[in-house]
């Protein structure tokens, strides 16, 4: 399963039925959980933990070292989950000791072409990167979030579940759950109804949800004073409780 060309250090911890290519690189202290299929010329740095049934497609690079200028060698992590793709030259850093020493990606994401996940991110699950869109250092993205290609988001910007960004996108503050943005810079443009919709959420969480965007966007209010009327709404709409913990874990301010 593994080819005569593929280097793989002594150290590393590998499942019986994983595949890799020829002329990979498994560096010490990497983990590959059984399953997981790496194409040819990929390079897999550790620390790193890669669970199970993943894909890794030809000169990807995962785990290596950032590219933050601070970065002196620690011994940083990364940690990723199950059903992952990783397509042709997507690059994924290990964290900083500036952060939690840690990048983490959950499952069933995939990343296309050319995409790339900077130190400290971290992805929760059923996301998707387009080609070439990139995550810079300390970004979190939630579950379900799909980033267009081009898409460029700063750091420490903060990614909501259900987030649809639109193509060619810079994003330079936190994009609320379900909410939908494009534009340099990104801009609020709704809410990701089609996406929700397909993901079984019901008519009148939809109907909240619109509810809900409009106290947030079109009646002028502080956040404040949008989360007290988010509040008062919740109870009709469990659905309202991430965008209410992804308003008030904003850090860097939402866009507008």
């Amino acid at each position: 399963m593994i080819d005569s060309h593929a280097i793989v250090d002594a150290s590393a911890k590998i499942a019986s039925d994983v595949e890799i290519g020829p002329w990979s690189i498994i560096g010490p202290d990497v983990e590959i959980g059984e399953g997981t299929v790496i194409g040819p010329h990929v390079v897999v740095r550790g620390p790193s933990r890669i669970g199970r049934h993943n894909r890794i497609f030809q000169f990807a690079s995962i785990g290596e070292e950032c590219q933050d200028k601070k970065y002196a060698g620690e011994p940083t992590r990364l940690e990723v989950g199950d059903h992952n793709i990783f397509r042709e030259g997507v690059t994924v850093h290990r964290g900083t000791v500036q952060d939690q020493s840690l990048t983490r990606i959950g499952s069933h994401n995939l990343f296309m072409a050319n995409t790339h996940v900077a130190h400290d991110c971290m992805v929760g699950d059923h996301v998707i990167l387009a080609n070439n869109a990139a995550l810079a250092g300390h970004v979190h993205v939630g579950d379900h979030a799909i980033l267009g290609g081009f898409t460029a988001v700063h750091q420490f910007c903060h990614i909501g579940a259900h987030v649809m960004c639109g193509a060619g996108s810079v994003v330079l503050k936190d994009i609320p759950a379900y909410v939908m943005a494009t534009g340099n810079t990104a801009t609020p443009h709704g809410i990701n109804t089609e996406g929700l919709r397909r993901r079984g959420y019901s008519p009148e969480a939809l109907r909240t949800l619109r509810q809900a965007y409009k106290v947030v966007y079109r009646q002028r209010l502080t956040l404040e004073q949008a989360l007290e009327q988010l509040e008062q709404m919740r109870s009709d709409c469990p659905e309202l409780q991430l965008l209410i913990d992804s308003l008030q874990a904003s850090t860097r301010g939402i866009i507008r």
